[in-house]
Parts: structure tokens; C-alpha cells; sequence
């Protein structure tokens, strides 16, 4: 936060008045913001249909999980498949976010890497679980994300988004940390979290 223009006591949150218009802000003013330091540059947030959501902060369980997803990936992956772990994901002039990992054919121009383009997006969430699993998940279906992984970093239980439709993925199945996990457009990716060493946090409730 830029804190000569924003003064520590001023909330970094505010909610609008139900009914009340709000300032839609495209991708190009955000850019433009954080280019001239109105927005520092490690401020986590993401562009919904302008408007600007802050992302929930990060718990102790996130980076251990994330941490290994990206050993193993980055090992994994085959010639033709590109994993760019938390790259911004331009999904059109006023909406953006910043999956964990995004998964797409190698030699993509990062210009053109839209939804369409996203063979797999997986979050890893604690705090944010339930956006990530609700309005989040339907953003990337509206945008074409072929499947999406939401891992529950304290139990481990996965939900896997398939078969994107006008209303949100049409498919949507939880699978327990220690069963494999199979990405339809990305098969040499397949993993258990359980052979990366994972273990669900204790007293987590049981795995589904």
C-alpha cells in the first residue's frame, strides 16, 4: 500500500451502500495506477467485472502445499505444457486474477493466454476457500477454463471444476487428499498429494 498517499489508519477495505453505483475501473487505470505508484506493486488483489476484490491473506498451510504442487509440476510437465505459478490471468479488459498455478501450451503468447487458453487453473486456499469455491470457480467457467482445482490446504480435500457451461462448470467432485488427481487436458500432471508428502492438518475435519 502506498503509504505517503494512504495513511496507516485509513481502512484498506470499504463496502458500498447497497443500491448505490460504483466506480467501474478497467485493467489498463489499475496498470496505470500501479505504474505510478498509487497501488504499490505487492498489493494482492483481483479484477472482478471492475471491481477491485483484495485476496484473503495467505495462512501458515498455503506455502507448504503450494511448495510442493510446484516441485512436482515443474518436474512433471512435458515439453508442450507451460506451469506459471501466481501469473496474473487477463480474462478481459476489466477482469483479471491470480491463480496459484495456471497451466497452458507452451509457446503461448502470454498476450493471449485468456480462458480458453487455460488447460488447468488450481488455487490453494485456506482463509479464501469459500470464494475460491463459489464466485471464483464460476468466473473461470464464464471464461472458459477448461478445470480448475480448489485444494483445501488444511484438509487436502480437492474440489475439481470440469465441463465449463453457461451457469458455472457442470461438473463439480471433491476428492480426498489421498486419491490422484487427474487433469482431463493435462494427463502427465496427474498427482496424489499424498506421494508429495501432504498430510491434512490436524483435527481438520475428515477427508470426502
Amino acid at each position: 500500500m502506498n503509504e505517503h498517499l494512504r495513511p496507516d489508519r485509513l481502512p484498506g477495505t470499504t463496502r458500498a451502500a447497497e443500491g448505490l453505483p460504483r466506480r467501474r475501473w478497467s485493467m489498463a487505470e489499475i496498470e496505470a495506477m500501479v505504474a505510478r505508484g498509487i497501488i504499490a506493486e505487492d498489493e494482492r488483489f483481483e479484477l472482478i467485472g471492475g471491481e477491485v476484490v483484495p485476496m484473503s491473506p495467505k495462512g501458515a498451510r498455503h506455502e507448504p502445499v503450494k511448495i510442493a504442487l510446484n516441485r512436482f509440476f515443474q518436474r512433471a510437465a512435458p515439453d508442450h505444457l507451460e506451469i506459471a505459478p501466481e501469473t496474473t490471468l487477463r480474462l478481459d479488459k476489466d477482469t483479471f486474477v491470480e491463480p496459484d498455478f495456471c497451466v497452458f501450451p507452451r509457446g503461448l503468447d502470454l498476450k493471449a493466454l485468456d480462458g480458453g487458453a487455460v488447460l488447468l487453473a488450481v488455487e490453494v486456499a485456506d482463509s479464501s476457500l469459500a470464494y475460491d469455491t463459489g464466485r471464483k470457480s464460476r468466473i473461470y467457467a464464464a471464461y472458459g477454463v477448461r478445470e480448475a482445482w480448489v485444494i483445501n490446504a488444511n484438509t487436502l480435500v480437492t474440489r475439481v471444476f470440469r465441463q465449463v457451461g453457461k451457469r458455472g462448470y457442470k461438473s463439480a467432485r471433491s476428492k480426498a487428499y489421498g486419491r490422484r488427481l487427474e487433469p482431463e487436458h493435462a494427463p502427465e500432471l496427474a498427482v496424489s498429494l499424498a506421494d508429495l508428502g501432504l498430510r491434512p492438518l490436524a483435527g481438520s475435519p475428515a477427508a470426502a
